[in-house]
């Protein structure tokens, strides 16, 4: 029997409304994801929130850097899920130089959901990275988001041929 991950990728403050880089339909998204997780949690699904936390030896980023509260995550995010672990990432790809395997490994994960922000960036970096290539992997796209609806499209669209591409409300 498989046991499955939802990867809830940089669902912080920065990307909302009064953030340093508003996304399109950001609230939308992180509501629907909320709503998603309560019913993931309850048929067994295991949540990790990745968290991208700038470099600070590269000097100031637009955005996320360490100690804001913009870096923070979502707090009905992080409300809706209080116990699942925390990676924290440098890089687009939430497995580089990040503790993620580990987590993964230690849950005894063998399927991956991939949720969250940007669509075209950290969700798809993650998502066709090596290190995630033992797991299968899909893409949830309504619980996903970047800087517009084009963008988030465009990138769905470029990733479909290396993944699946699966509806919330499909999967359980």
């Amino acid at each position: 029997m498989s046991k499955t991950a939802l990867l809830l990728i940089d669902l912080q403050n920065d990307y909302f409304e009064k953030g340093a880089f508003p996304l399109w339909q950001a609230t939308e998204t992180k509501d629907r994801i909320v709503s998603f997780v309560e019913k993931a949690k309850a048929a067994g699904v295991n949540i990790i929130h990745v968290q991208h936390i700038a470099d600070p030896s590269l000097g100031l980023s637009p955005f996320f850097n360490p100690g804001t509260e913009g870096a923070d995550i979502h707090p009905d995010v992080l409300a809706v899920a209080p116990d699942a672990p925390i990676v924290i990432k440098h890089f687009a790809d939430s497995f580089e130089q990040t503790t993620l395997e580990e987590t993964l490994q230690k849950l005894g994960v063998d399927t991956l959901w991939v949720a969250g922000m940007m669509t075209q960036n950290c969700v798809t970096h993650t998502a066709i990275s090596r290190a995630a290539e033992k797991y299968d992997v899909s893409i949830l796209p309504d619980l996903c988001t970047t800087v517009s609806e084009m963008l988030h499209l465009i990138a769905l669209h470029a990733v479909s041929t290396r993944m699946t591409l699966v509806p919330s409300d499909s999967v359980l």
